[in-house]
């Protein structure tokens, strides 16, 4: 069974406008319930910041320099690869956890104020992440070759 396939530049922008779309979507529903609650803002948007630069800096970066590590190196005789390849299978699996980790706590009897800061810190990292791909489509012999 042949796999659908594309070009890699496709792939980092694939990779780069999912990442971006999660974060910004996960930021939105994090806004929402912020400024929909009665309760003082700096602290879960403080934690929002300082969360989602750790996650940032010590997960979602190396995890963007490893994805794209992986879609220039795959099949380097072949000018297009697996439209899937952008994350590995593990990747795959992880995203499906974190779905039902983010199902299970929005139907939990927890006042939204405190998963604020859980779904921000994750927007803000996938989406800074995100930042990483698109840079590579700018400057193709950059800091990931």
């Amino acid at each position: 069974m042949k796999t659908p396939a594309a070009e890699r530049k496709t792939l980092v922008m694939l990779a780069g406008l999912l990442w971006s779309v999660v974060g910004i979507a996960l930021l939105a529903v994090a806004g929402n319930w912020l400024f929909s609650s009665d309760g003082n803002p700096l602290v879960p948007i403080g934690l929002t910041i300082v969360g989602g630069s750790v996650v940032y800096r010590f997960g979602f970066a190396k995890l963007t320099a490893v994805n794209l590590a992986r879609i220039y190196a795959q099949a380097p005789h072949k000018d297009k690869v697996c439209l899937f390849a952008f994350q590995n299978r593990r990747s795959y699996y992880l995203i499906v956890i974190m779905m039902l980790m983010g199902y299970t706590l929005r139907h939990l009897p927890i006042d939204r104020i405190y998963l604020v800061p859980v779904y921000g810190t994750i927007g803000l990292g996938l989406f800074l992440a995100s930042l990483g791909y698109f840079r590579k489509l700018i400057q193709p012999h950059g800091p990931f070759d």
